[in-house]
């Protein structure tokens, strides 16, 4: 394998591995019209014992470093390729080094280790390099917070984590606190709105297990760490505690305290969840469906199961915990009562041409949405059992996600199409506001911050916030 460095004064860096992988850099004369297939060898070195990870020219073009999996930086002359110094052992890195970056001046260099460290560099005019300072990155604990990635831009030392974490460091006050922000390296799956939290607040998940907290106006609010960090498929929260459940049969509930996860208590619910649900009123109470059944949970706690004749793809209940609405493959939705641990089926509702793929209850209670993998969402009222808004059909995929509008006025429903749609529930869906490409690959989770700002999650696994314009 191969890499290629390009200095200013139009010098070309071919970094090989040969027999042994050992290392072979080859160092070209070059014109902007020369042919790569072209470019004749000036010299080559074979200085490193391991890999080399990372080559960079200096700004001003008179020196060049390579840094290797032998824990080295060797730095050589930018017009002959003369080998002149070499990053000092003394307070050297422990692990592999990853990635060099150069200051604008070209008198210092930041390099990052699997050491978890990153450290700054003097670089003498002879190339011999002193350690100048340690950079110790705030990280989440284990292999993902070996740092793989550097950047020497103006004032500011940025670093990134194998597990995705930045730090930005100040160049001219290195002691300072370092600003860190860290995203989804998988699909983000779920949200869930903290509405009476004060800044707002959010979480998102991705099925690799990584819960993020997001802050209305600020962004990126850190990690949340649980001790059992199993993969997420059905995720709900409130402010005291997370229910995740994954690919087995098990739901856990996860209390949390700030940014701290406690014990997680666990349930097995007989079958693989495909919905979770909390009464907001009532929160010790959780509704679960698998395939088969439905099940209540009082706490961790299982009081009660019960098996359906059809394969059931969603669930809802109802804030006080006396209702519950569950779709199926077969389009329908089915309308249940719930008392103590009993649970009556009292309605079936007809509308639907696909299997049922989420249904939310609107906050006021008045009403209740559901969509379908036929790309077609329905508005219900939740009194009379009729249709509210008909011919939410504007999608071309199918529908992964809906959220309500604080004000129950507004419902968004996020696909596979990409799209995100908002509905007027007192306009004709026709009226729709469409953000068209809101998410490469599909929205996956949606959910409205306030009456005016929407938030998505999706498939790039990225979070946006979009600001809506009332009409």
């Amino acid at each position: 394998s191969c890499w290629l460095h390009i200095s200013q004064i139009l010098r070309l860096l071919v970094i090989c591995y040969g027999p042994m992988l050992h290392l072979v850099i080859y160092l070209m004369s070059c014109t902007p019209t020369t042919s790569i297939s072209h470019l004749p060898v000036s010299l080559n070195f074979r200085d490193h014992t391991n890999f080399v990870n990372c080559i960079r020219y200096s700004p001003d073009g008179t020196k060049f470093i390579t840094v290797s999996s032998d824990k080295k930086g060797l730095i050589y002359d930018g017009k002959t390729g003369d080998k002149i110094g070499e990053l000092s052992s003394e307070g050297s890195h422990t692990g592999s080094i990853y990635a060099v970056s150069w200051s604008p001046d070209s008198k210092q260099v930041l390099t990052v280790s699997a050491d978890k460290t990153a450290k700054v560099w003097d670089i003498s005019e002879d190339g011999s390099g002193t350690l100048n300072r340690t950079l110790v990155c705030t990280g989440i604990g284990g292999v993902d917070d070996m740092l793989v990635g550097c950047l020497w831009q103006n004032d500011n030392l940025v670093t990134i984590s194998l597990g995705g974490t930045f730090n930005v460091f100040s160049a001219s006050n290195p002691d300072k606190e370092p600003v860190s922000f860290a995203g989804h390296l998988k699909t983000a799956s779920a949200l869930a709105l903290f509405p009476q939290s004060n800044p707002r607040t959010m979480l998102s998940t991705s099925y690799d297990g990584v819960i993020l907290k997001w802050i209305q106006g600020v962004g990126y609010g850190g990690r949340l760490i649980r001790k059992n960090n199993t993969q997420i498929k059905c995720f709900v929260a409130t402010e005291e505690e997370l229910i995740t459940s994954g690919y087995d049969n098990k739901v856990f509930r996860i209390p949390v305290n700030g940014d701290q996860c406690g014990d997680a208590e666990s349930a097995d619910v007989g079958g693989q969840p495909n919905a979770l649900n909390i009464a907001l009123q009532q929160p010790e109470f959780a509704l679960v469906t698998t395939d088969s059944a439905i099940v209540l949970l009082n706490k961790s706690n299982v009081t009660s199961t019960t098996k359906v004749s059809y394969t059931i793809t969603s669930s809802a209940v109802s804030p006080d915990g006396t209702e519950a609405i569950v779709g199926a493959q077969d389009g329908k939705l089915r309308i249940y009562s719930i008392s103590g641990d009993t649970v009556t089926e009292e309605a079936v509702l007809e509308k639907h041409r696909g299997p049922i793929t989420t249904i939310h209850y609107s906050p006021d209670v008045s009403m209740f949405c559901s969509a379908d993998s036929n790309r077609e969402a329905v508005a219900w009222d939740r009194a009379t059992r009729e249709v509210k808004l008909k011919n939410m059909l504007f999608h071309t995929a199918r529908v992964n996600c809906l959220a309500w509008s604080p004000d129950s006025r507004f419902v968004a429903t996020g696909s596979l199409d990409t799209c995100a749609i908002i509905y007027d529930v007192d306009k004709p869906a026709a009226s729709r506001t469409t953000i068209k490409g809101a998410h490469l690959g599909g929205v996956h989770g949606i959910s409205f911050a306030d009456n005016d700002t929407l938030v998505t999650a999706g498939e790039d696994a990225c979070i946006r916030v979009w600001k809506l314009a009332q009409q």
